[in-house]
């Protein structure tokens, strides 16, 4: 039986919280709390409890995590760099387990580390629970791209309303991706194993796949050819730091598809094991979701 029992949510209004916060609720026995700042409009579904806190107060966020077994953060942006706070006031309030926003690539991987400077601050991040695993344990949610929310909003290199997709190396990188659903029930699963994902890189997916099997399957289910524009990943990976360099951090989109999409081997993560039998998550069907993606 897992010793958690109360987790609270960092970040559940983002892109990836709705559907953790929905796995939560619909699929564990979890108490859940959602934490978010004191000036966030951000709303939640009903009954769900909401806490709010200073998140540039660290005795603020010990209040919060108060009687929290685990914390599960989902902070983007700037906010990357600051969850050393939030490690403190969890490791002072006496909480269990923090899981970082990892969430997406394999920070693991120095190839990709180096090619995203930015995802320095996730690798820090997981370096500071390293060093208090006398205080606290961890896990980290390797996912590689959000597939099919990356589909929809065109991540992944596709315009579905305009018919046009953007290859890179020519689409023949094989990739991992993950669905939202897929990951909301996979940290439900961490928690809920809590022994066995102690202080563990937890690796899952949804599908291995290629930009020209997605490609594929679009064309078959719209029945439209796409209009199709090539780039390597190196002039990708060129451009994203151009844009970085002049203060434009949409660039980090660029340099992330590069890592995630690319012909050179970084995509595939399943050689590190994935986690998808150990933690009981359903085989998903590849056309079926990209068929929702697209009925909406």
């Amino acid at each position: 039986m897992s010793e958690i029992k109360n987790v609270v949510i960092i970040g559940a209004a983002g892109n990836l919280g709705p559907a953790i916060l929905d796995a939560f609720l619909q699929k564990s026995s979890f108490n859940v709390t959602v934490l978010t700042r004191e000036e966030s409009k951000s709303t939640f579904p009903s009954g769900v409890k909401v806490v709010r806190a200073d998140y540039s107060s660290i005795d603020s966020l010990k209040e919060a995590f108060q009687g929290q077994d685990a914390v599960v953060s989902l902070v983007g942006g700037n906010a990357l760099g600051d969850q050393q706070k939030l490690i403190d006031a969890a490791i002072a309030a006496g909480v269990k387990r923090f899981l970082p926003s990892e969430f997406g690539s394999n920070t693991e991987d120095e190839f990709v580390a180096a090619a995203v400077p930015v995802f320095k601050f996730k690798i820090a991040t997981v370096d500071y629970l390293k060093s208090n695993e006398d205080k606290i344990s961890w896990s980290t949610i390797i996912t590689g791209p959000f597939f099919d929310w990356g589909l929809k909003i065109g991540f992944t290199g596709f315009n579905l309303a305009n018919k046009k997709a953007s290859l890179i190396d020519e689409g023949k990188g094989h990739w991992i991706g993950t669905n939202l659903a897929q990951i909301g029930l996979a940290t439900v699963k961490v928690l809920e194993k809590a022994a066995e994902t102690k202080n563990k890189h937890i690796y899952i997916s949804s599908f291995t796949t290629t930009q020209n099997d997605v490609l594929a399957a679009l064309e078959k289910f719209t029945g439209s050819k796409f209009t199709v524009e090539n780039t390597s990943s190196k002039e990708h990976a060129a451009r994203g730091a151009e844009l970085v360099s002049r203060g434009d951090y949409s660039g980090i989109m660029l340099q992330i598809q590069a890592t995630a999409l690319g012909d050179h081997g970084h995509g595939d993560y399943s050689s590190a094991g994935l986690w998808n039998e150990k933690l009981g998550l359903p085989k998903e069907d590849f056309e079926a979701t990209i068929k929702g993606v697209l009925e909406g």
